[in-house]
């Protein structure tokens, strides 16, 4: 790992003076900009087409069977905690974009773009469990069925790093990175190389001090392209 330091005052008003003659960024239609997106964007705008509180769920659960709004829910947590953690990185340099949806039905958690590459990060809520993660897939538990989420956030940074280096017309790497919510224990196979793993959102800072991978016009240049809903339309 190298550390990135950026010179007193770097950022102060870069994103609106500094390269403000991008016309990528400087026209780019408000509904089409991710930017402002929140932690768990794409989670809140479920919830709030599906609320957890109606009377049918609430029988549901008197009933035994757990509704999928609970799930997203935990997940929305694990995400705004992450997310939280990830938006304070800014202040060494790096952007991050949150809840950014790939066709047909998928969703980056979010997308880390900084002197240190590109990282695209996937986040799972996993309160008070004992974590083991495999080289494709994560067991949160006895008696649960081990889930695909090493494979996705491998799928996910490869789609990422095809379809920002045709925005960019420069080769640009997207890594693969698991960052786990509230687990109690996480234990890594150690033939799992290829994807970094958070075991807790504290952990979040010590992915601003990568750095060596992009110069800060690359940087600036990747973020406006990643920024854009459009780019991602044929990911």
């Amino acid at each position: 790992m190298s550390d990135f330091r950026p010179e007193p005052g770097a950022h102060e008003g870069k994103q609106e003076t500094r390269y403000a003659s991008d016309p990528d960024r400087l026209f780019l239609p408000p509904d089409d900009d991710l930017a402002p997106n929140r932690p768990g964007e794409a989670l809140r705008v479920r919830l709030a087409e599906q609320p957890r509180a109606r009377p049918a769920l609430w029988c549901a659960r008197l009933l035994g069977r757990r509704p999928p709004q609970d799930a997203w829910h935990r997940q929305l947590l694990g995400e705004q905690a992450v997310g939280t953690a990830l938006d304070q990185l800014a202040a060494d340099g790096w952007y991050v974009i949150h809840s950014i949806p790939l066709p047909p039905a998928a969703v980056i958690g979010h997308l880390l773009i900084g002197p240190g590459g590109v990282l695209c990060v996937g986040t799972h809520h996993v309160r008070g469990a004992r974590v083991r993660v495999g080289e494709d897939t994560v067991g949160t538990g006895r008696g649960r069925e081990p889930q695909p989420y090493v494979r996705e956030c491998r799928q996910h940074a490869r789609r990422a790093a095809y379809v920002l280096t045709r925005g960019c017309r420069f080769r640009v790497e997207a890594r693969p990175v698991l960052a786990f919510a509230g687990a109690a224990d996480v234990e890594l196979d150690p033939a799992l190389r290829d994807v970094r793993v958070i075991r807790d959102e504290r952990d979040i800072p010590l992915l601003g001090r990568l750095g060596g991978v992009l110069a800060p016009d690359r940087v600036e240049r990747v973020y406006t392209v990643a920024r854009n809903r459009r780019t991602w339309l044929r990911a």
